[in-house]
């Protein structure tokens, strides 16, 4: 009998083994948030699917089958380097966003967020098309692949002349990470779903499909009306005033929360030119 419990014993965790299980599980929590929503989160699942396969195999004793793994395990660190290169690079850059270090950071977010308010109001003013996606805890190095990449302190003139138009970069979004403008000119995913209100463009559709596969807010200056919305996992908010885009951006989120705030459109496709 005290033999079967001293077999078992390991099973009754410590103190030591519960902080180390609790900081593998925020350190893979943290890893799955870079990977979701982009491309990389199949290549993850199919990585898990050859572990369980592998694990299957040496408990039914299939050594082929569990020779062939383990040597294509041997090379998949290498492979792994590669093929998740961008995602590895995003997580590191995020890595320096971390609420921990934001306090040392160049400008403080109060002045960020001021900064950001003021160029939209003035390209709302000059009815210049404009869409700036705001980086948040989903890193956006996918994306930053298709734009010209910039690493520039915020600010409103800065913003007001990317967007000027016939520039080379006013056609695509501009995304900010932390306090500075790391690309321009970027190319974002249009919502997959239809769109009611035919006086969304391009630039919306676009806002609307980056909110649903990450977590980023997104602010959109219509070029026909001048009108300013914001789209947040999936949802988007129009005629947005600039103190309730001041209070959106210091939250991160619409009004509401991810569950609140006026339902994401879905009927008829938009045929308008707000580009």
């Amino acid at each position: 009998m005290e033999s079967l419990i001293d077999r078992v014993a390991f099973l009754a965790p410590g103190w030591r083994d519960v902080v180390e299980i609790a900081i593998v599980a925020v350190v893979i929590y943290r890893i799955l948030l870079v990977f979701v929503g982009t491309r990389a989160i199949r290549m993850l699942l199919g990585f898990f699917s050859l572990v369980v396969v592998y694990v299957v195999s040496r408990v039914l004793g299939l050594t082929l089958i569990e020779y062939l793994l383990t040597t294509l395990f041997q090379f998949g660190v290498i492979a792994a380097l590669i093929v998740f290169q961008p995602e590895l690079r995003s997580a590191l850059a995020s890595l320096g966003q971390n609420r921990i270090f934001r306090a040392f950071s160049r400008i403080s977010a109060r002045e960020v967020v001021e900064e950001i308010v003021e160029a939209v109001e003035d390209l709302s003013r000059g009815k210049v098309g404009a869409i700036i996606a705001i980086e948040q805890e989903i890193g956006l190095g996918e994306y930053l692949e298709t734009g010209t990449p910039l690493q520039a302190r915020v600010s409103a003139p800065l913003l007001q002349n990317i967007f000027t138009p016939y520039s080379l970069l006013h056609d695509g979004a501009t995304v900010v990470r932390g306090d500075e403008i790391v690309a321009a000119g970027v190319i974002l995913p249009l919502t997959q779903f239809p769109v009611t209100d035919r006086t969304l463009g391009t630039r919306h559709r676009a806002a609307l499909g980056l909110s649903e596969e990450t977590d980023a807010l997104v602010i959109v200056v219509s070029e026909e009306t001048g009108i300013v919305s914001v789209a947040h996992r999936g949802r988007l908010q129009r005629g947005v005033r600039p103190a309730d885009l001041q209070h959106m951006v210091e939250a991160g989120e619409l009004p509401g929360g991810p569950g609140g705030g006026a339902p994401r459109p879905v009927t008829a496709r938009s045929t308008a030119v707000d580009r």
